[in-house]
């Protein structure tokens, strides 16, 4: 396939300075501490740079505050960059494991905790707006029922269903995510990513293979004579930071008529009530997965402080105070049970990170 990415520059800082080089030592940081980013290398802070020092930087972050479900271990460091310039310095100023985390509606954290540095992105990749006529230009960390509302506002439809995703636009690229007949990337008419060296790309939508609850980047890595057993490389190191969601001309009203409504049916059918993390398993081909769970009796079925909920049998619910050990627990049991009584191999919707 061709490869039509464009690579971009760095992106300037608010005042309009190029970004700073790397720094040259670094000051050691006592665990548990916050300091402000000045590219840490896994040893402590680094010297502070005036224009590109304003993220913060933690140190065994638990990251039950961080996901939905309010459950599960702490990360060795946590970094909140403060808008899109200073996530690129930090990614080229600093080596080690990352992991990009919006909302946490669709992930657990093992009580083990998790190596290297989770980066927060909702509340800092923020920024929606009107890039054209019927074209919304939104970054990963906004809220998918922000891009949902800020639509109807400006009376353009085929969003409303991202009011039903507890989720960041990030997340929702990441997975397709969808609901209420609608998926994510059939709205998207381009996307921005950056990889582990802070570099930013334009990609298209032909250069992902996408599915349901799934996209890979359709680009070999190696030379065509390298032996690889796929054409698909998932590229693990380069991450979604916007994307231009292309809408059709709408009656504000109307949309958020449907999304109002759409709302309710939730209140009605989810235990919005009670940490969760949305819909656990991927529904099977021609069937729902909420089905067969409860057809093997499985609604209500509790583990420590997890439980299957009595609401809707594909989510699993904290019921106060849960381990991330009960609710993988839990989930195992169900995917069991279901296969020895149903035939079928529940596929995890949910994203299970970490140490046990």
């Amino acid at each position: 396939m061709a490869y039509t990415s464009k690579t971009l520059p760095l992106p300037l800082c608010p005042s309009g300075c190029n970004p700073p080089p790397a720094p040259a030592r670094s000051v050691p940081a006592e665990s548990g501490s916050k300091a402000a980013h000045s590219g840490e290398t896994g040893e402590g802070a680094n010297v502070k740079s005036d224009c590109f020092d304003r993220g913060e930087l933690r140190f065994n972050e638990p990251m039950s505050a961080h996901v939905s479900w309010r459950a599960g271990g702490c990360a060795e460091r946590c970094y909140i960059p403060t808008n899109l310039p200073d996530l690129a310095h930090y990614l080229a100023s600093n080596s080690g494991l990352v992991h990009f985390v919006g909302l946490g509606s669709n992930l657990l954290v093992r009580d083990g905790g998790l190596s290297g540095t989770v980066i927060l992105l909702h509340g800092a990749l923020n920024h929606i707006k009107l890039a054209a006529e019927g074209l919304i230009y939104a970054e990963a960390g906004v809220s998918s029922p922000k891009v949902s509302s800020f639509a109807a506002r400006h009376d353009l439809e085929g969003a409303e269903f991202l009011s039903g995703i507890p989720g960041t636009v990030g997340g929702a690229l990441a997975m397709n995510a969808g609901c209420y007949g609608s998926e994510t990337w059939q709205r998207v008419e381009k996307v921005l990513t950056i990889n582990r060296q802070g570099e930013l790309h334009e990609r298209l939508p032909h250069e992902y293979e996408i599915g349901y609850r799934h996209v890979v980047l359709s680009v070999r890595s190696e030379p065509a004579s390298t032996p690889h057993s796929s054409l698909l490389t998932p590229h693990p190191e380069e991450w979604f930071v916007a994307a231009w969601l292309r809408l059709q001309p709408g009656a504000g009203a109307a949309s958020k008529q449907k999304i109002k409504g759409w709302l309710a049916k939730r209140m009605a059918t989810q235990p919005l009530t009670q940490p969760n993390a949305g819909s656990v398993f991927r529904n099977p081909p021609g069937d729902h997965a909420a089905r067969l769970i409860e057809a093997c009796g499985l609604k209500g079925l509790t583990m420590g402080g997890a439980q299957v909920s009595e609401k809707h049998a594909n989510f699993i619910v904290n019921l106060g105070q849960a381990s991330a050990s009960d609710i993988e627990t839990l989930i195992n049991t169900v995917q069991a049970t279901v296969k020895e009584k149903q035939g079928v191999e529940l596929v995890t919707e949910v994203r299970i990170v970490g140490k046990a």
